[in-house]
């Protein structure tokens, strides 16, 4: 990891959202939700409050996550189903930037894990039967892909709630 992680104190976020269950191999199904839901908040007038991200809900690597796209809102607004709203809980989260492929955020992860391990610090988790569940890990695309294109240049922020 090139960047030092950082704690930061970070608001509620009130934000539409679409949840699927899913292998790492499917993360597609995830964020082809992101266009469609610009698009329906385009047409009623609604501006996103910040960039999109994926909330992992919760985790177990070696069978299924649950793994939500979300749009930041100023508030919460009516939706059909499947979207839905909720909200980020306001806390303390560590997080680190990465900027390169998205395919190397696992390793950026691991580093993350691991640098908050070596310092005693306690994650918002708890493990069950079904994968560990988050409060909030997220990770936020700083990068508008119609913008740049080459995957490598993204700037992704990982932000991860601590207990």
């Amino acid at each position: 990891m090139l960047v030092e992680p950082a704690i930061v104190d970070r608001p509620e976020v009130v934000y539409a959202g679409r949840r699927e269950s899913i292998s790492m191999t499917e993360f597609a199904r995830v964020a082809d939700h992101l266009p469609g839901m610009f698009g329906w908040l385009g047409e009623r007038g609604v501006t996103p409050a910040g960039a999109p991200f994926f909330r992992y809900r919760t985790i177990d690597m070696s069978a299924e996550l649950v793994v939500e796209a979300g749009i930041p809102l100023v508030a919460a607004i009516e939706v059909d189903e499947p979207t839905f709203i909720d909200v980020l809980p306001a806390g303390r989260y560590a997080t680190v930037t990465h900027i390169g492929h998205p395919d190397e955020l696992m390793g950026v992860t691991a580093s993350l894990l691991d640098w908050a391990q070596r310092r005693g610090l306690e994650w918002d988790m708890t493990p069950t039967p079904e994968g560990e569940v988050w409060a909030a890990r997220l990770e936020v695309l700083l990068t508008n892909p119609a913008e740049q294109p080459d995957m490598h240049k993204w700037e992704t922020a990982l932000l991860f709630k601590l207990a």
